[in-house]
């Protein structure tokens, strides 16, 4: 994003989590473009020291910490390190999830319970110990998914969570009004990353989502841009999600899945 950028978030905190690699890590060097004060966190050690590093030798300050999201103490002394290494929170981006695919009634008691808190006890982790210390035009964005708004067969636990998430947004949208501070989402899809390099076709946006999609987003929605936005969730899909099982053919006309089409005549 480069030159464009600079200065547009000058002097602001941005926590990310999750930002070792992917969407993460896009916007926390977007982010860092934009002027922003850093504190990284992953559970990938070695990928986000290297990213620390990348950031810190283009000029960027930054707090990085290896730790488990899913531990509320690791959470809490992560929080206490970015305030007292950078002096103030702006924006906290919850980004760090995953998922994997499996039917329901296969999944095991640990399986449930890791989808559970990695994807809805992250986020609640981190809103907790962060909320002390936002003040007036603050700023939390919370990535969640188009399967927080549809069907998701093989994810469904994982697309509970992220309509979890969608809920958990607008609830807190409404208790943290009052002092200034926005909630919003950002629900992905077909994004190309390292876990999904290739995006089946057939969007209505005829291409593939970058990474840096998701950044610009992330940038709007923690900018002065978007301070009358609250409890919304910004679609960055290509269409996906409006096209609702639309799909664009090879010649460049709209269809619905066959079954569907036969119903209907």
């Amino acid at each position: 994003m480069g030159e464009s950028l600079k200065g547009t978030l000058e002097g602001k905190t941005a926590i990310v989590t999750g930002a070792a690699r992917g969407l993460g890590r896009a916007m926390a060097l977007a982010f860092a473009d934009a002027g922003a004060l850093l504190a990284l966190c992953d559970r990938e050690g070695d990928e986000l020291a290297l990213l620390a590093e990348e950031l810190r030798s283009r000029g960027s300050r930054v707090v990085d910490v290896c730790l488990d999201l899913r531990d509320p103490d690791a959470v809490r002394a992560f929080v206490q390190a970015a305030v007292e290494g950078l002096g103030r929170l702006d924006v906290v981006i919850n980004n760090a999830g995953g998922t994997f695919a499996g039917e329901f009634v296969g999944l095991s008691d640990k399986g449930v319970a890791s989808l559970v808190d990695e994807n809805f006890g992250s986020v609640v982790n981190v809103i907790r110990a962060v909320s002390a210390h936002l003040g007036e035009g603050a700023s939390i964005i919370n990535i969640t998914s188009v399967e927080a708004h549809r069907a998701a067969p093989g994810f469904a636990v994982y697309a509970a969570m992220k309509a979890a998430v969608e809920s958990l947004t607008r609830s807190l949208a409404l208790e943290l009004g009052a002092r200034g501070i926005r909630v919003n989402c950002i629900a992905p899809d077909a994004i190309v990353t390292e876990g999904m390099p290739v995006v089946p076709g057939g969007l209505p946006l005829a291409r593939e989502g970058r990474a840096d999609d998701v950044a610009a987003a992330a940038l709007f929605l923690a900018g002065d841009g978007s301070a009358f936005i609250t409890g919304d969730t910004l679609h960055v899909d290509g269409g996906e999600h409006c096209a609702g099982g639309w799909s664009r053919g090879e010649d460049g006309s709209f269809h619905l899945p066959a079954s569907v089409e036969d119903d209907e005549q």
